[in-house]
């Protein structure tokens, strides 16, 4: 890949108990930082318990966040599309995507909360039943045909868009993975995007990379899909990055202990339990000694995406999980510095500036003493003048 992507994957993790205003604003304040720095996208949660993540409706989010940005692309990362008549799903992400100029992505996925889909009557295993079923009639209802069909929770009848998408032929859809090959499977089969959202959160997600990718193409060969892109294939990974390594440590220690807290004992989402240790800096030295992420510096931000350039075998986004480890100033820093160091070292945007430098180091000895020689040659010339016209 010649140019890889950034991104934020924004569930968001609030610390529940503080004013939710503020905290909603200080999530579209972000974006738009994002959107400064050139983040090439972001991806937005739908949630609706369990007190820290939320975000109720991407989509109503990311109108908001599309009037006060410019270019950055804006995702629903996912819509719980268990929880919803499929048919408003296309026709709102349609809506969004005239609204946004192209700028709107459908990320597609059961929903994560046990504790959401029980205040509807469903169980994880009918929510993951229903991502197959209601993915298949949204691709179909976004090529423009008409759809009659019964589901377990709606009733379908000549069912179509009034609207065509904006983007032409259609708008970036994705659906998530976490360590299981259902997410591969589904975008093989239906030709789209694929988020590994456990892409370094477990071993098993990190190890099963360049085995998702394989599944992909499996299944796109066995439906008759174009050969997969890789290029719409986002990973999403942990990182806090500061000026030293000493200084990020100190920065997360504002927010950190809450975010294992809630994966460890409110969340009932057993594929994200991160484990690690019960102190404040055990958390630290764990994100950083397991692998899953990079608290530290600009160099420790580059190893952690090499490796897993490394390991996946290439894909095209890399989507900064988006937490409060530290304070937003910190915080806003933190994707600063990525944007200002890290970016170039995946975009092809590092090595000519750094040619250049060497070019100019190789022969500045030889370059200054023509400097030094023109300075005195225009010395001796203007002395000659003098003496010529006195």
């Amino acid at each position: 890949m010649s140019r890889l992507r950034f991104g934020v994957f924004l569930a968001p993790f609030h610390k529940p108990g503080q004013n939710p205003t503020l905290a909603l604003r200080r999530d579209l304040e972000l974006i738009e930082h994002l959107d400064a720095l050139d983040y090439d996208e972001v991806w937005i949660g739908e949630h609706h318990s369990a007190g820290s993540e939320i975000i109720a409706s991407p989509e109503i989010f990311i109108a908001a966040a599309a009037e006060r940005t410019r270019r950055i692309k804006l995702g629903t990362g996912v819509t719980s599309i268990a929880y919803h008549n499929p048919l408003w799903v296309a026709d709102r992400m349609v809506m969004l995507d005239h609204l946004t100029r192209g700028r709107a992505m459908l990320g597609c996925g059961p929903g994560s909360l046990p504790t959401d889909s029980s205040m509807i009557g469903l169980d994880p295993t009918e929510t993951r039943e229903l991502l197959g079923e209601n993915l298949d009639i949204i691709m179909r209802l976004l090529r423009g045909e008409s759809v009659t069909r019964r589901t377990k929770t709606h009733n379908l009848v000549d069912a179509q868009l009034q609207l065509r998408p904006y983007t032409d032929p259609c708008f970036d859809v994705a659906v998530a993975a976490v360590a299981s090959p259902t997410g591969p499977r589904m975008a093989g089969q239906h030709g789209i995007g694929l988020l590994s959202i456990g892409a370094t959160l477990t071993p098993d997600g990190f190890d099963a990379l360049a085995h998702h990718w394989n599944v992909v193409e499996e299944r796109a060969a066995h439906f008759g899909q174009p050969t997969p892109d890789r290029a719409g294939w986002r990973l999403v990974g942990l990182m806090h990055i500061a000026e030293t390594r000493e200084q990020a440590y100190h920065e997360v220690e504002y927010g950190i202990e809450h975010w294992f807290t809630y994966f460890q004992k409110v969340a009932a989402f057993p594929q994200m339990d991160v484990g690690g240790s019960a102190d404040v800096r055990g958390m630290i030295d764990f994100i950083n000694e397991a692998g899953i992420g990079a608290i530290g510096t600009v160099e420790d931000a580059k190893a952690q995406v090499q490796k897993l350039v490394d390991q996946s075998g290439g894909f095209g986004a890399f989507l900064l999980l988006g937490h409060e480890w530290a304070n937003p100033q910190a915080t806003k820093r933190s994707f600063e510095l990525i944007a200002q160091r890290v970016f170039p070292e995946f975009q092809g945007q590092a090595q000519s500036t750094l040619a250049a430098k060497d070019r100019a180091t190789g022969s500045r000895e030889a370059l200054a003493r023509t400097q030094l020689a023109a300075v005195e040659h225009m010395i001796k010339k203007y002395e000659q003048e003098k003496t010529t016209n006195a």
